[in-house]
C-alpha cells in the first residue's frame, strides 16, 4: 500500500510539479500523452510556483511593513531596520485556471493506468506515493470512551489510524450479571449507543473491544472501561 502520491505541503508539491515538468516530455510518448497535456502540466508547474514565490515575498514583506508600521507609531530605535520598499515578485507567467491539484491528480491516475507505466517512470516523475508499512496487528488495540446520553451508554471507540488494514470493532460487555463478557455488538464505524434499558437499582456495567480482520479477532483486548447505571 502506498499514500496518496500528491505532495501535502505547497513547498514540496510545488517541486513536484517542476520535477514532473523536466522529465514529462521524454516520457510523453511512451505514456501515450499528447502535447497539450505536456504544455498544460508545464503551464500549472509554472503558476503555482510563481504564486507560491509571491506568497512567500509578500509574507515576508507584510511583515517588514507591519514591524516599520509600529516602530513609526510606537518609537525606538531604527537600528538596523531599513524602511521597507515595494515588494519584489517573481516575473509573471502565463495565466491558469484554478485546480492545479485536481489537474496533477488526474494526469497522475492518467499515468498509472497506462499499461507502459512502471515505477521507474513513475519515480522520474515523482508520481509514487511512499510505501506504507502495515501495523504489527498482533498488537493494535482499540481505545473506549463510555457516556451516558439519557438511558443510553454511548461507547465511544475509534480505529486508531489503523481502520485501513482492519474491519470491524467487536464490543464486548459485562453487566455484573455473572455471564462475564458477552458479545454487544460487531461496528463499522466508529462509536456505538448501548440499547440495553438501565436495570431498576444502580449496576456496574464494563465494556472491552478487540478489533477484527477477515472474520476473526485481531490485536489485544482494550482496557476494560467500566461505568454506573441506573443510579
Amino acid at each position: 500500500m502506498k499514500r496518496d502520491p500528491i505532495k501535502k505541503t505547497d513547498l514540496a508539491f510545488a517541486a513536484q510539479l517542476l520535477t514532473c515538468k523536466t522529465n514529462l516530455p521524454a516520457h510523453a510518448a511512451t505514456l501515450k500523452l499528447t502535447l497539450e497535456q505536456v504544455a498544460s502540466q508545464a503551464a500549472d508547474a509554472l503558476a503555482f510556483n510563481y504564486w507560491l514565490s509571491s506568497n512567500t515575498a509578500m509574507h515576508r514583506d507584510a511583515q517588514q511593513f507591519t514591524k516599520w508600521k509600529n516602530l513609526m507609531r510606537n518609537g525606538g530605535a531604527v537600528g538596523m531596520d531599513k524602511e521597507p520598499g515595494v515588494p519584489v515578485l517573481p516575473d509573471p507567467v502565463p495565466p491558469v485556471d484554478p485546480g492545479i491539484e485536481d489537474r496533477h491528480r488526474a494526469l497522475i491516475v492518467s499515468c498509472h493506468n497506462n499499461p507502459a507505466y512502471n515505477i521507474a517512470i513513475g519515480t522520474a516523475l515523482d508520481m509514487e506515493g511512499a510505501e506504507i508499512t502495515p501495523p504489527d496487528l498482533t498488537l493494535v488495540m482499540p481505545l473506549l470512551t463510555l457516556t451516558i446520553s439519557g438511558n443510553q451508554v454511548v461507547i465511544g471507540c475509534g480505529w486508531q489510524g489503523y481502520q485501513a488494514y482492519l474491519d470491524q470493532v467487536e464490543l464486548q460487555v459485562d453487566r455484573t450479571d455473572g455471564k462475564g463478557y458477552v458479545l454487544l455488538t460487531y461496528c463499522t464505524t466508529p462509536g456505538f449507543t448501548d440499547p440495553t434499558p438501565f436495570p431498576a437499582v444502580p449496576t456496574k456495567w464494563t465494556y472491552r473491544a478487540i478489533f477484527r480482520l477477515n472474520n476473526a479477532q485481531v490485536g489485544q483486548y482494550s482496557s476494560p472501561v467500566s461505568i454506573m447505571v441506573g443510579v
